[in-house]
């Protein structure tokens, strides 16, 4: 099963009209604050009664309680009450089985690789999965038999059995838009014939609303793929107007967009798993939640590709040469450090001190490892340290942006009027958009290698812009003044620069257009990349004064300060303090390629202005991703569009006012 491109597809394109689920739940944590038949989040619950369900509305009520009560999901014991369990019923009352096959309305259920065993590297995993659906198996043939009063036999189990396998092969994680989780869905062949990739061409978006609604579609709905071969189960041709059929009418909705340019014939692919990862993270995820083994040019590219050499890559340094058992040691080290972090970020969000998240994420980002590993051969000398592009460094900066985002939240809670209090805040600010910068530069390097990453340095980009324009914003530039530190004018500041660089309003152009060729995407990627680096060179030292890993981090854009992981076992990077750095910074601008060229300092107030620049280059270019991502009406991209119009206009105002 797979489905292909029937025509050719530019990127950031829909692939599919906005598709219906086949079957969907929201999670227990949600059930009392969303909607159970459109997951919108409820203002004055509708309840139904008697299952403990609840609806925004007596219209979205009446469509689907019926299938709710009829779904013998109320006779499942408290234990088993799950969303998948929920979803598995809610299919089986509508779908029944192929008797001669182990389909669901079309869907793969894989029922024979889920409840057998087959791989001995992971057999106790697999033992444990295996005999969690034989028990929630039960635990709905129980419910069915209750609710139908039938007898419990053989033949209810096997359809319980397919149908639960058949949600936990097909269903999707619901998100909202500020990428909470609230659910699971099933959608049916259009979009669940559809296979992963570790470098895919599309992904999907999802749209949370009651219906009926607008389309958020950029152009005409039109389904854009076919199944190849156009055969179903059983050597039955299968039309692919005939999936939606059957679907719900309600429930979270689903659009595919393409990514990358697509050929017509080419196969269409979306991730089915976090591939900001290595690959052995990947692999591991895909087995365990689908049974398969990825094989997709990404993966069976050896040597690695350089993401994914980079991903993984530990430096190991030692007095000794390395020796054969060093990918041992390392492949130690890399289990070590990931438990290290996951379990500060754990405490972090179970505790909620961000002050000891963030001192216990520096020491490992600078020390690395601090204990010794031991092979056969004995205890280890080695000190192992990680790659700033490893994937625990790139989840470190995600949690080290939000810990000082914290921690000057708390400070400004405790006491806003006291000078040291804002200070202090002013610098976690700082800091914490200096490590969102970092993120969002370190992942664009990545995705400079594959494109595919793109959904991740979208919301990187844009995390990065709101951070920088937030602190240049923030009220401790008055404290700076009051100290003597800083003293810049924000008006002047903002009326410096707002018309130096014609790229904002250009990207701002193809966004608001809904449409970009992947042409003009590379050029304006190009220079996108060109202006950041030129704006960050003169701020960098003033984001990172007071942190010692960062002050390592010469450049958060370019990273041709690193070793090429390409070629290098080792990561030579040292703390480079830039102690020449001054505050007063210019720039003036080459109309030819709207690209900031450096000239001598000439005030303080550039501080502001390069931060407010490069806070809207970063929102607006993050914004593009985000249009080719989910489309230029998604919330994200008109959240975007929103800060970038306030912005504008204060510099306006500013103007008038002057």
């Amino acid at each position: 099963m797979e489905m292909k491109s029937s025509e050719e597809i530019e990127i950031g394109r829909d692939i599919t009209p906005t598709l219906t689920p086949l079957s969907f739940s929201l999670h227990n944590s949600n059930l009392t604050t969303h909607c159970s038949a459109c997951f919108s989040p409820l203002s004055s619950p509708f309840p139904s009664i008697p299952t403990p369900l609840f609806y925004c509305s007596p219209s979205c009520s009446a469509a689907l309680s019926p299938l709710h009560h009829s779904s013998a999901e109320i006779h499942l014991p408290p234990s088993a009450h799950s969303s998948h369990l929920r979803a598995a019923l809610r299919l089986l009352c509508s779908h029944r089985p192929s008797s001669s096959s182990l389909r669901l309305a079309g869907l793969l259920s894989n029922r024979p690789i889920l409840t057998s065993p087959q791989t001995p590297s992971l057999s106790h995993h697999d033992d444990h999965v295996s005999e969690e659906i034989k028990l929630d198996a039960a635990a709905m043939a129980e419910a069915i038999s209750e609710q139908c009063a039938v007898p419990n036999d053989d033949a209810v189990l096997e359809e319980a059995t397919i149908a639960l396998c058949a949600v936990l092969t097909n269903a999707v994680e619901v998100h909202d838009n500020e990428g909470r989780a609230l659910g699971i869905a099933v959608y049916d062949p259009t979009f669940s014939w559809i296979n992963h990739s570790c470098s895919p061409n599309a992904c999907y978006r999802f749209v949370l609303s009651s219906p009926p609604s607008s389309s958020l579609s950029d152009e005409p709905e039109l389904l854009r793929i076919a199944p190849h071969p156009k055969m179903g189960s059983g050597g039955v041709c299968v039309s692919s107007n005939e999936f939606a059929k059957e679907v719900l009418g309600y429930g979270p909705r689903l659009v595919v967009r393409s990514i990358k340019k697509i050929k017509k014939g080419e196969e269409v692919t979306v991730a089915y798993t976090d591939i900001l990862q290595p690959k052995a993270t990947r692999q591991w995820e895909l087995w365990s939640k689908y049974r398969f083994v990825c094989c997709c040019k990404r993966c069976r590219a050896l040597p690695f590709s350089y993401v994914d050499h980079a991903l993984q890559e530990i430096s190991a340094f030692s007095y000794d040469s390395m020796d054969s058992y060093s990918k041992f040691l390392k492949d130690m080290a890399d289990s070590k450090l990931s438990e290290c972090i996951d379990d500060v970020i754990s405490e972090y969000l179970l505790v909620g001190d961000p002050e000891s998240c963030r001192d216990k994420l520096e020491k490992i980002l600078m020390q690395g490892l601090n204990e010794q590993l031991e092979d056969v051969k004995g205890k280890s000398d080695s000190k192992f340290m990680l790659h700033p592009l490893n994937h625990h460094s790139l989840k470190a900066y995600t949690t080290l942006a939000s810990a000082y985002k914290v921690c000057a939240s708390d400070l400004l809670f405790v006491d806003s009027e006291i000078d040291t209090n804002q200070l202090k805040a002013f610098d976690m600010s700082r800091t914490s958009a200096a490590y969102s910068l970092l993120l969002a530069g370190a992942t664009h390097h990545l995705f400079n290698s594959e494109s595919s990453l793109i959904v991740s340095v979208a919301n990187f980009w844009i995390g990065a812009g709101e951070s920088l324009l937030y602190l240049s914003r923030s009220s401790g530039w008055g404290t700076c003044d009051n100290l003597g530190l800083i003293v810049p004018n924000h008006t002047s500041a903002i009326k410096f620069k707002w018309s130096k660089c014609s790229l904002v309003d250009r990207i701002r152009t193809c966004v608001a257009n809904g449409q970009i060729n992947s042409a003009d995407f590379e050029n304006v990627s190009n220079e996108f990349i060109c202006c950041v680096s030129d704006i960050t060179q003169k701020v960098w030292g003033f984001l990172i004064s007071d942190c010692p890993f960062l002050r390592s981090c010469k450049d958060p854009i370019n990273f041709s300060w690193l070793m090429s992981t390409k070629s290098s076992n080792r990561m030579d990077f040292e703390v480079c303090v830039d102690k020449s750095y001054k505050t007063e910074i210019s720039y003036t601008h080459e109309p030819e390629n709207s690209i900031y060229i450096c000239e001598e300092p000439t005030s303080t107030d550039d501080v502001v202005a390069c931060l407010l620049q490069l806070g809207l280059h970063c929102l607006a270019y993050g914004g593009l991703l985000g249009s080719i991502c989910y489309g230029s009406q998604s919330h994200v991209v008109c959240h975007v569009q929103n800060v970038l119009d306030r912005e504008k206009n204060i510099v306006l105002y500013s103007r008038e006012e002057s």
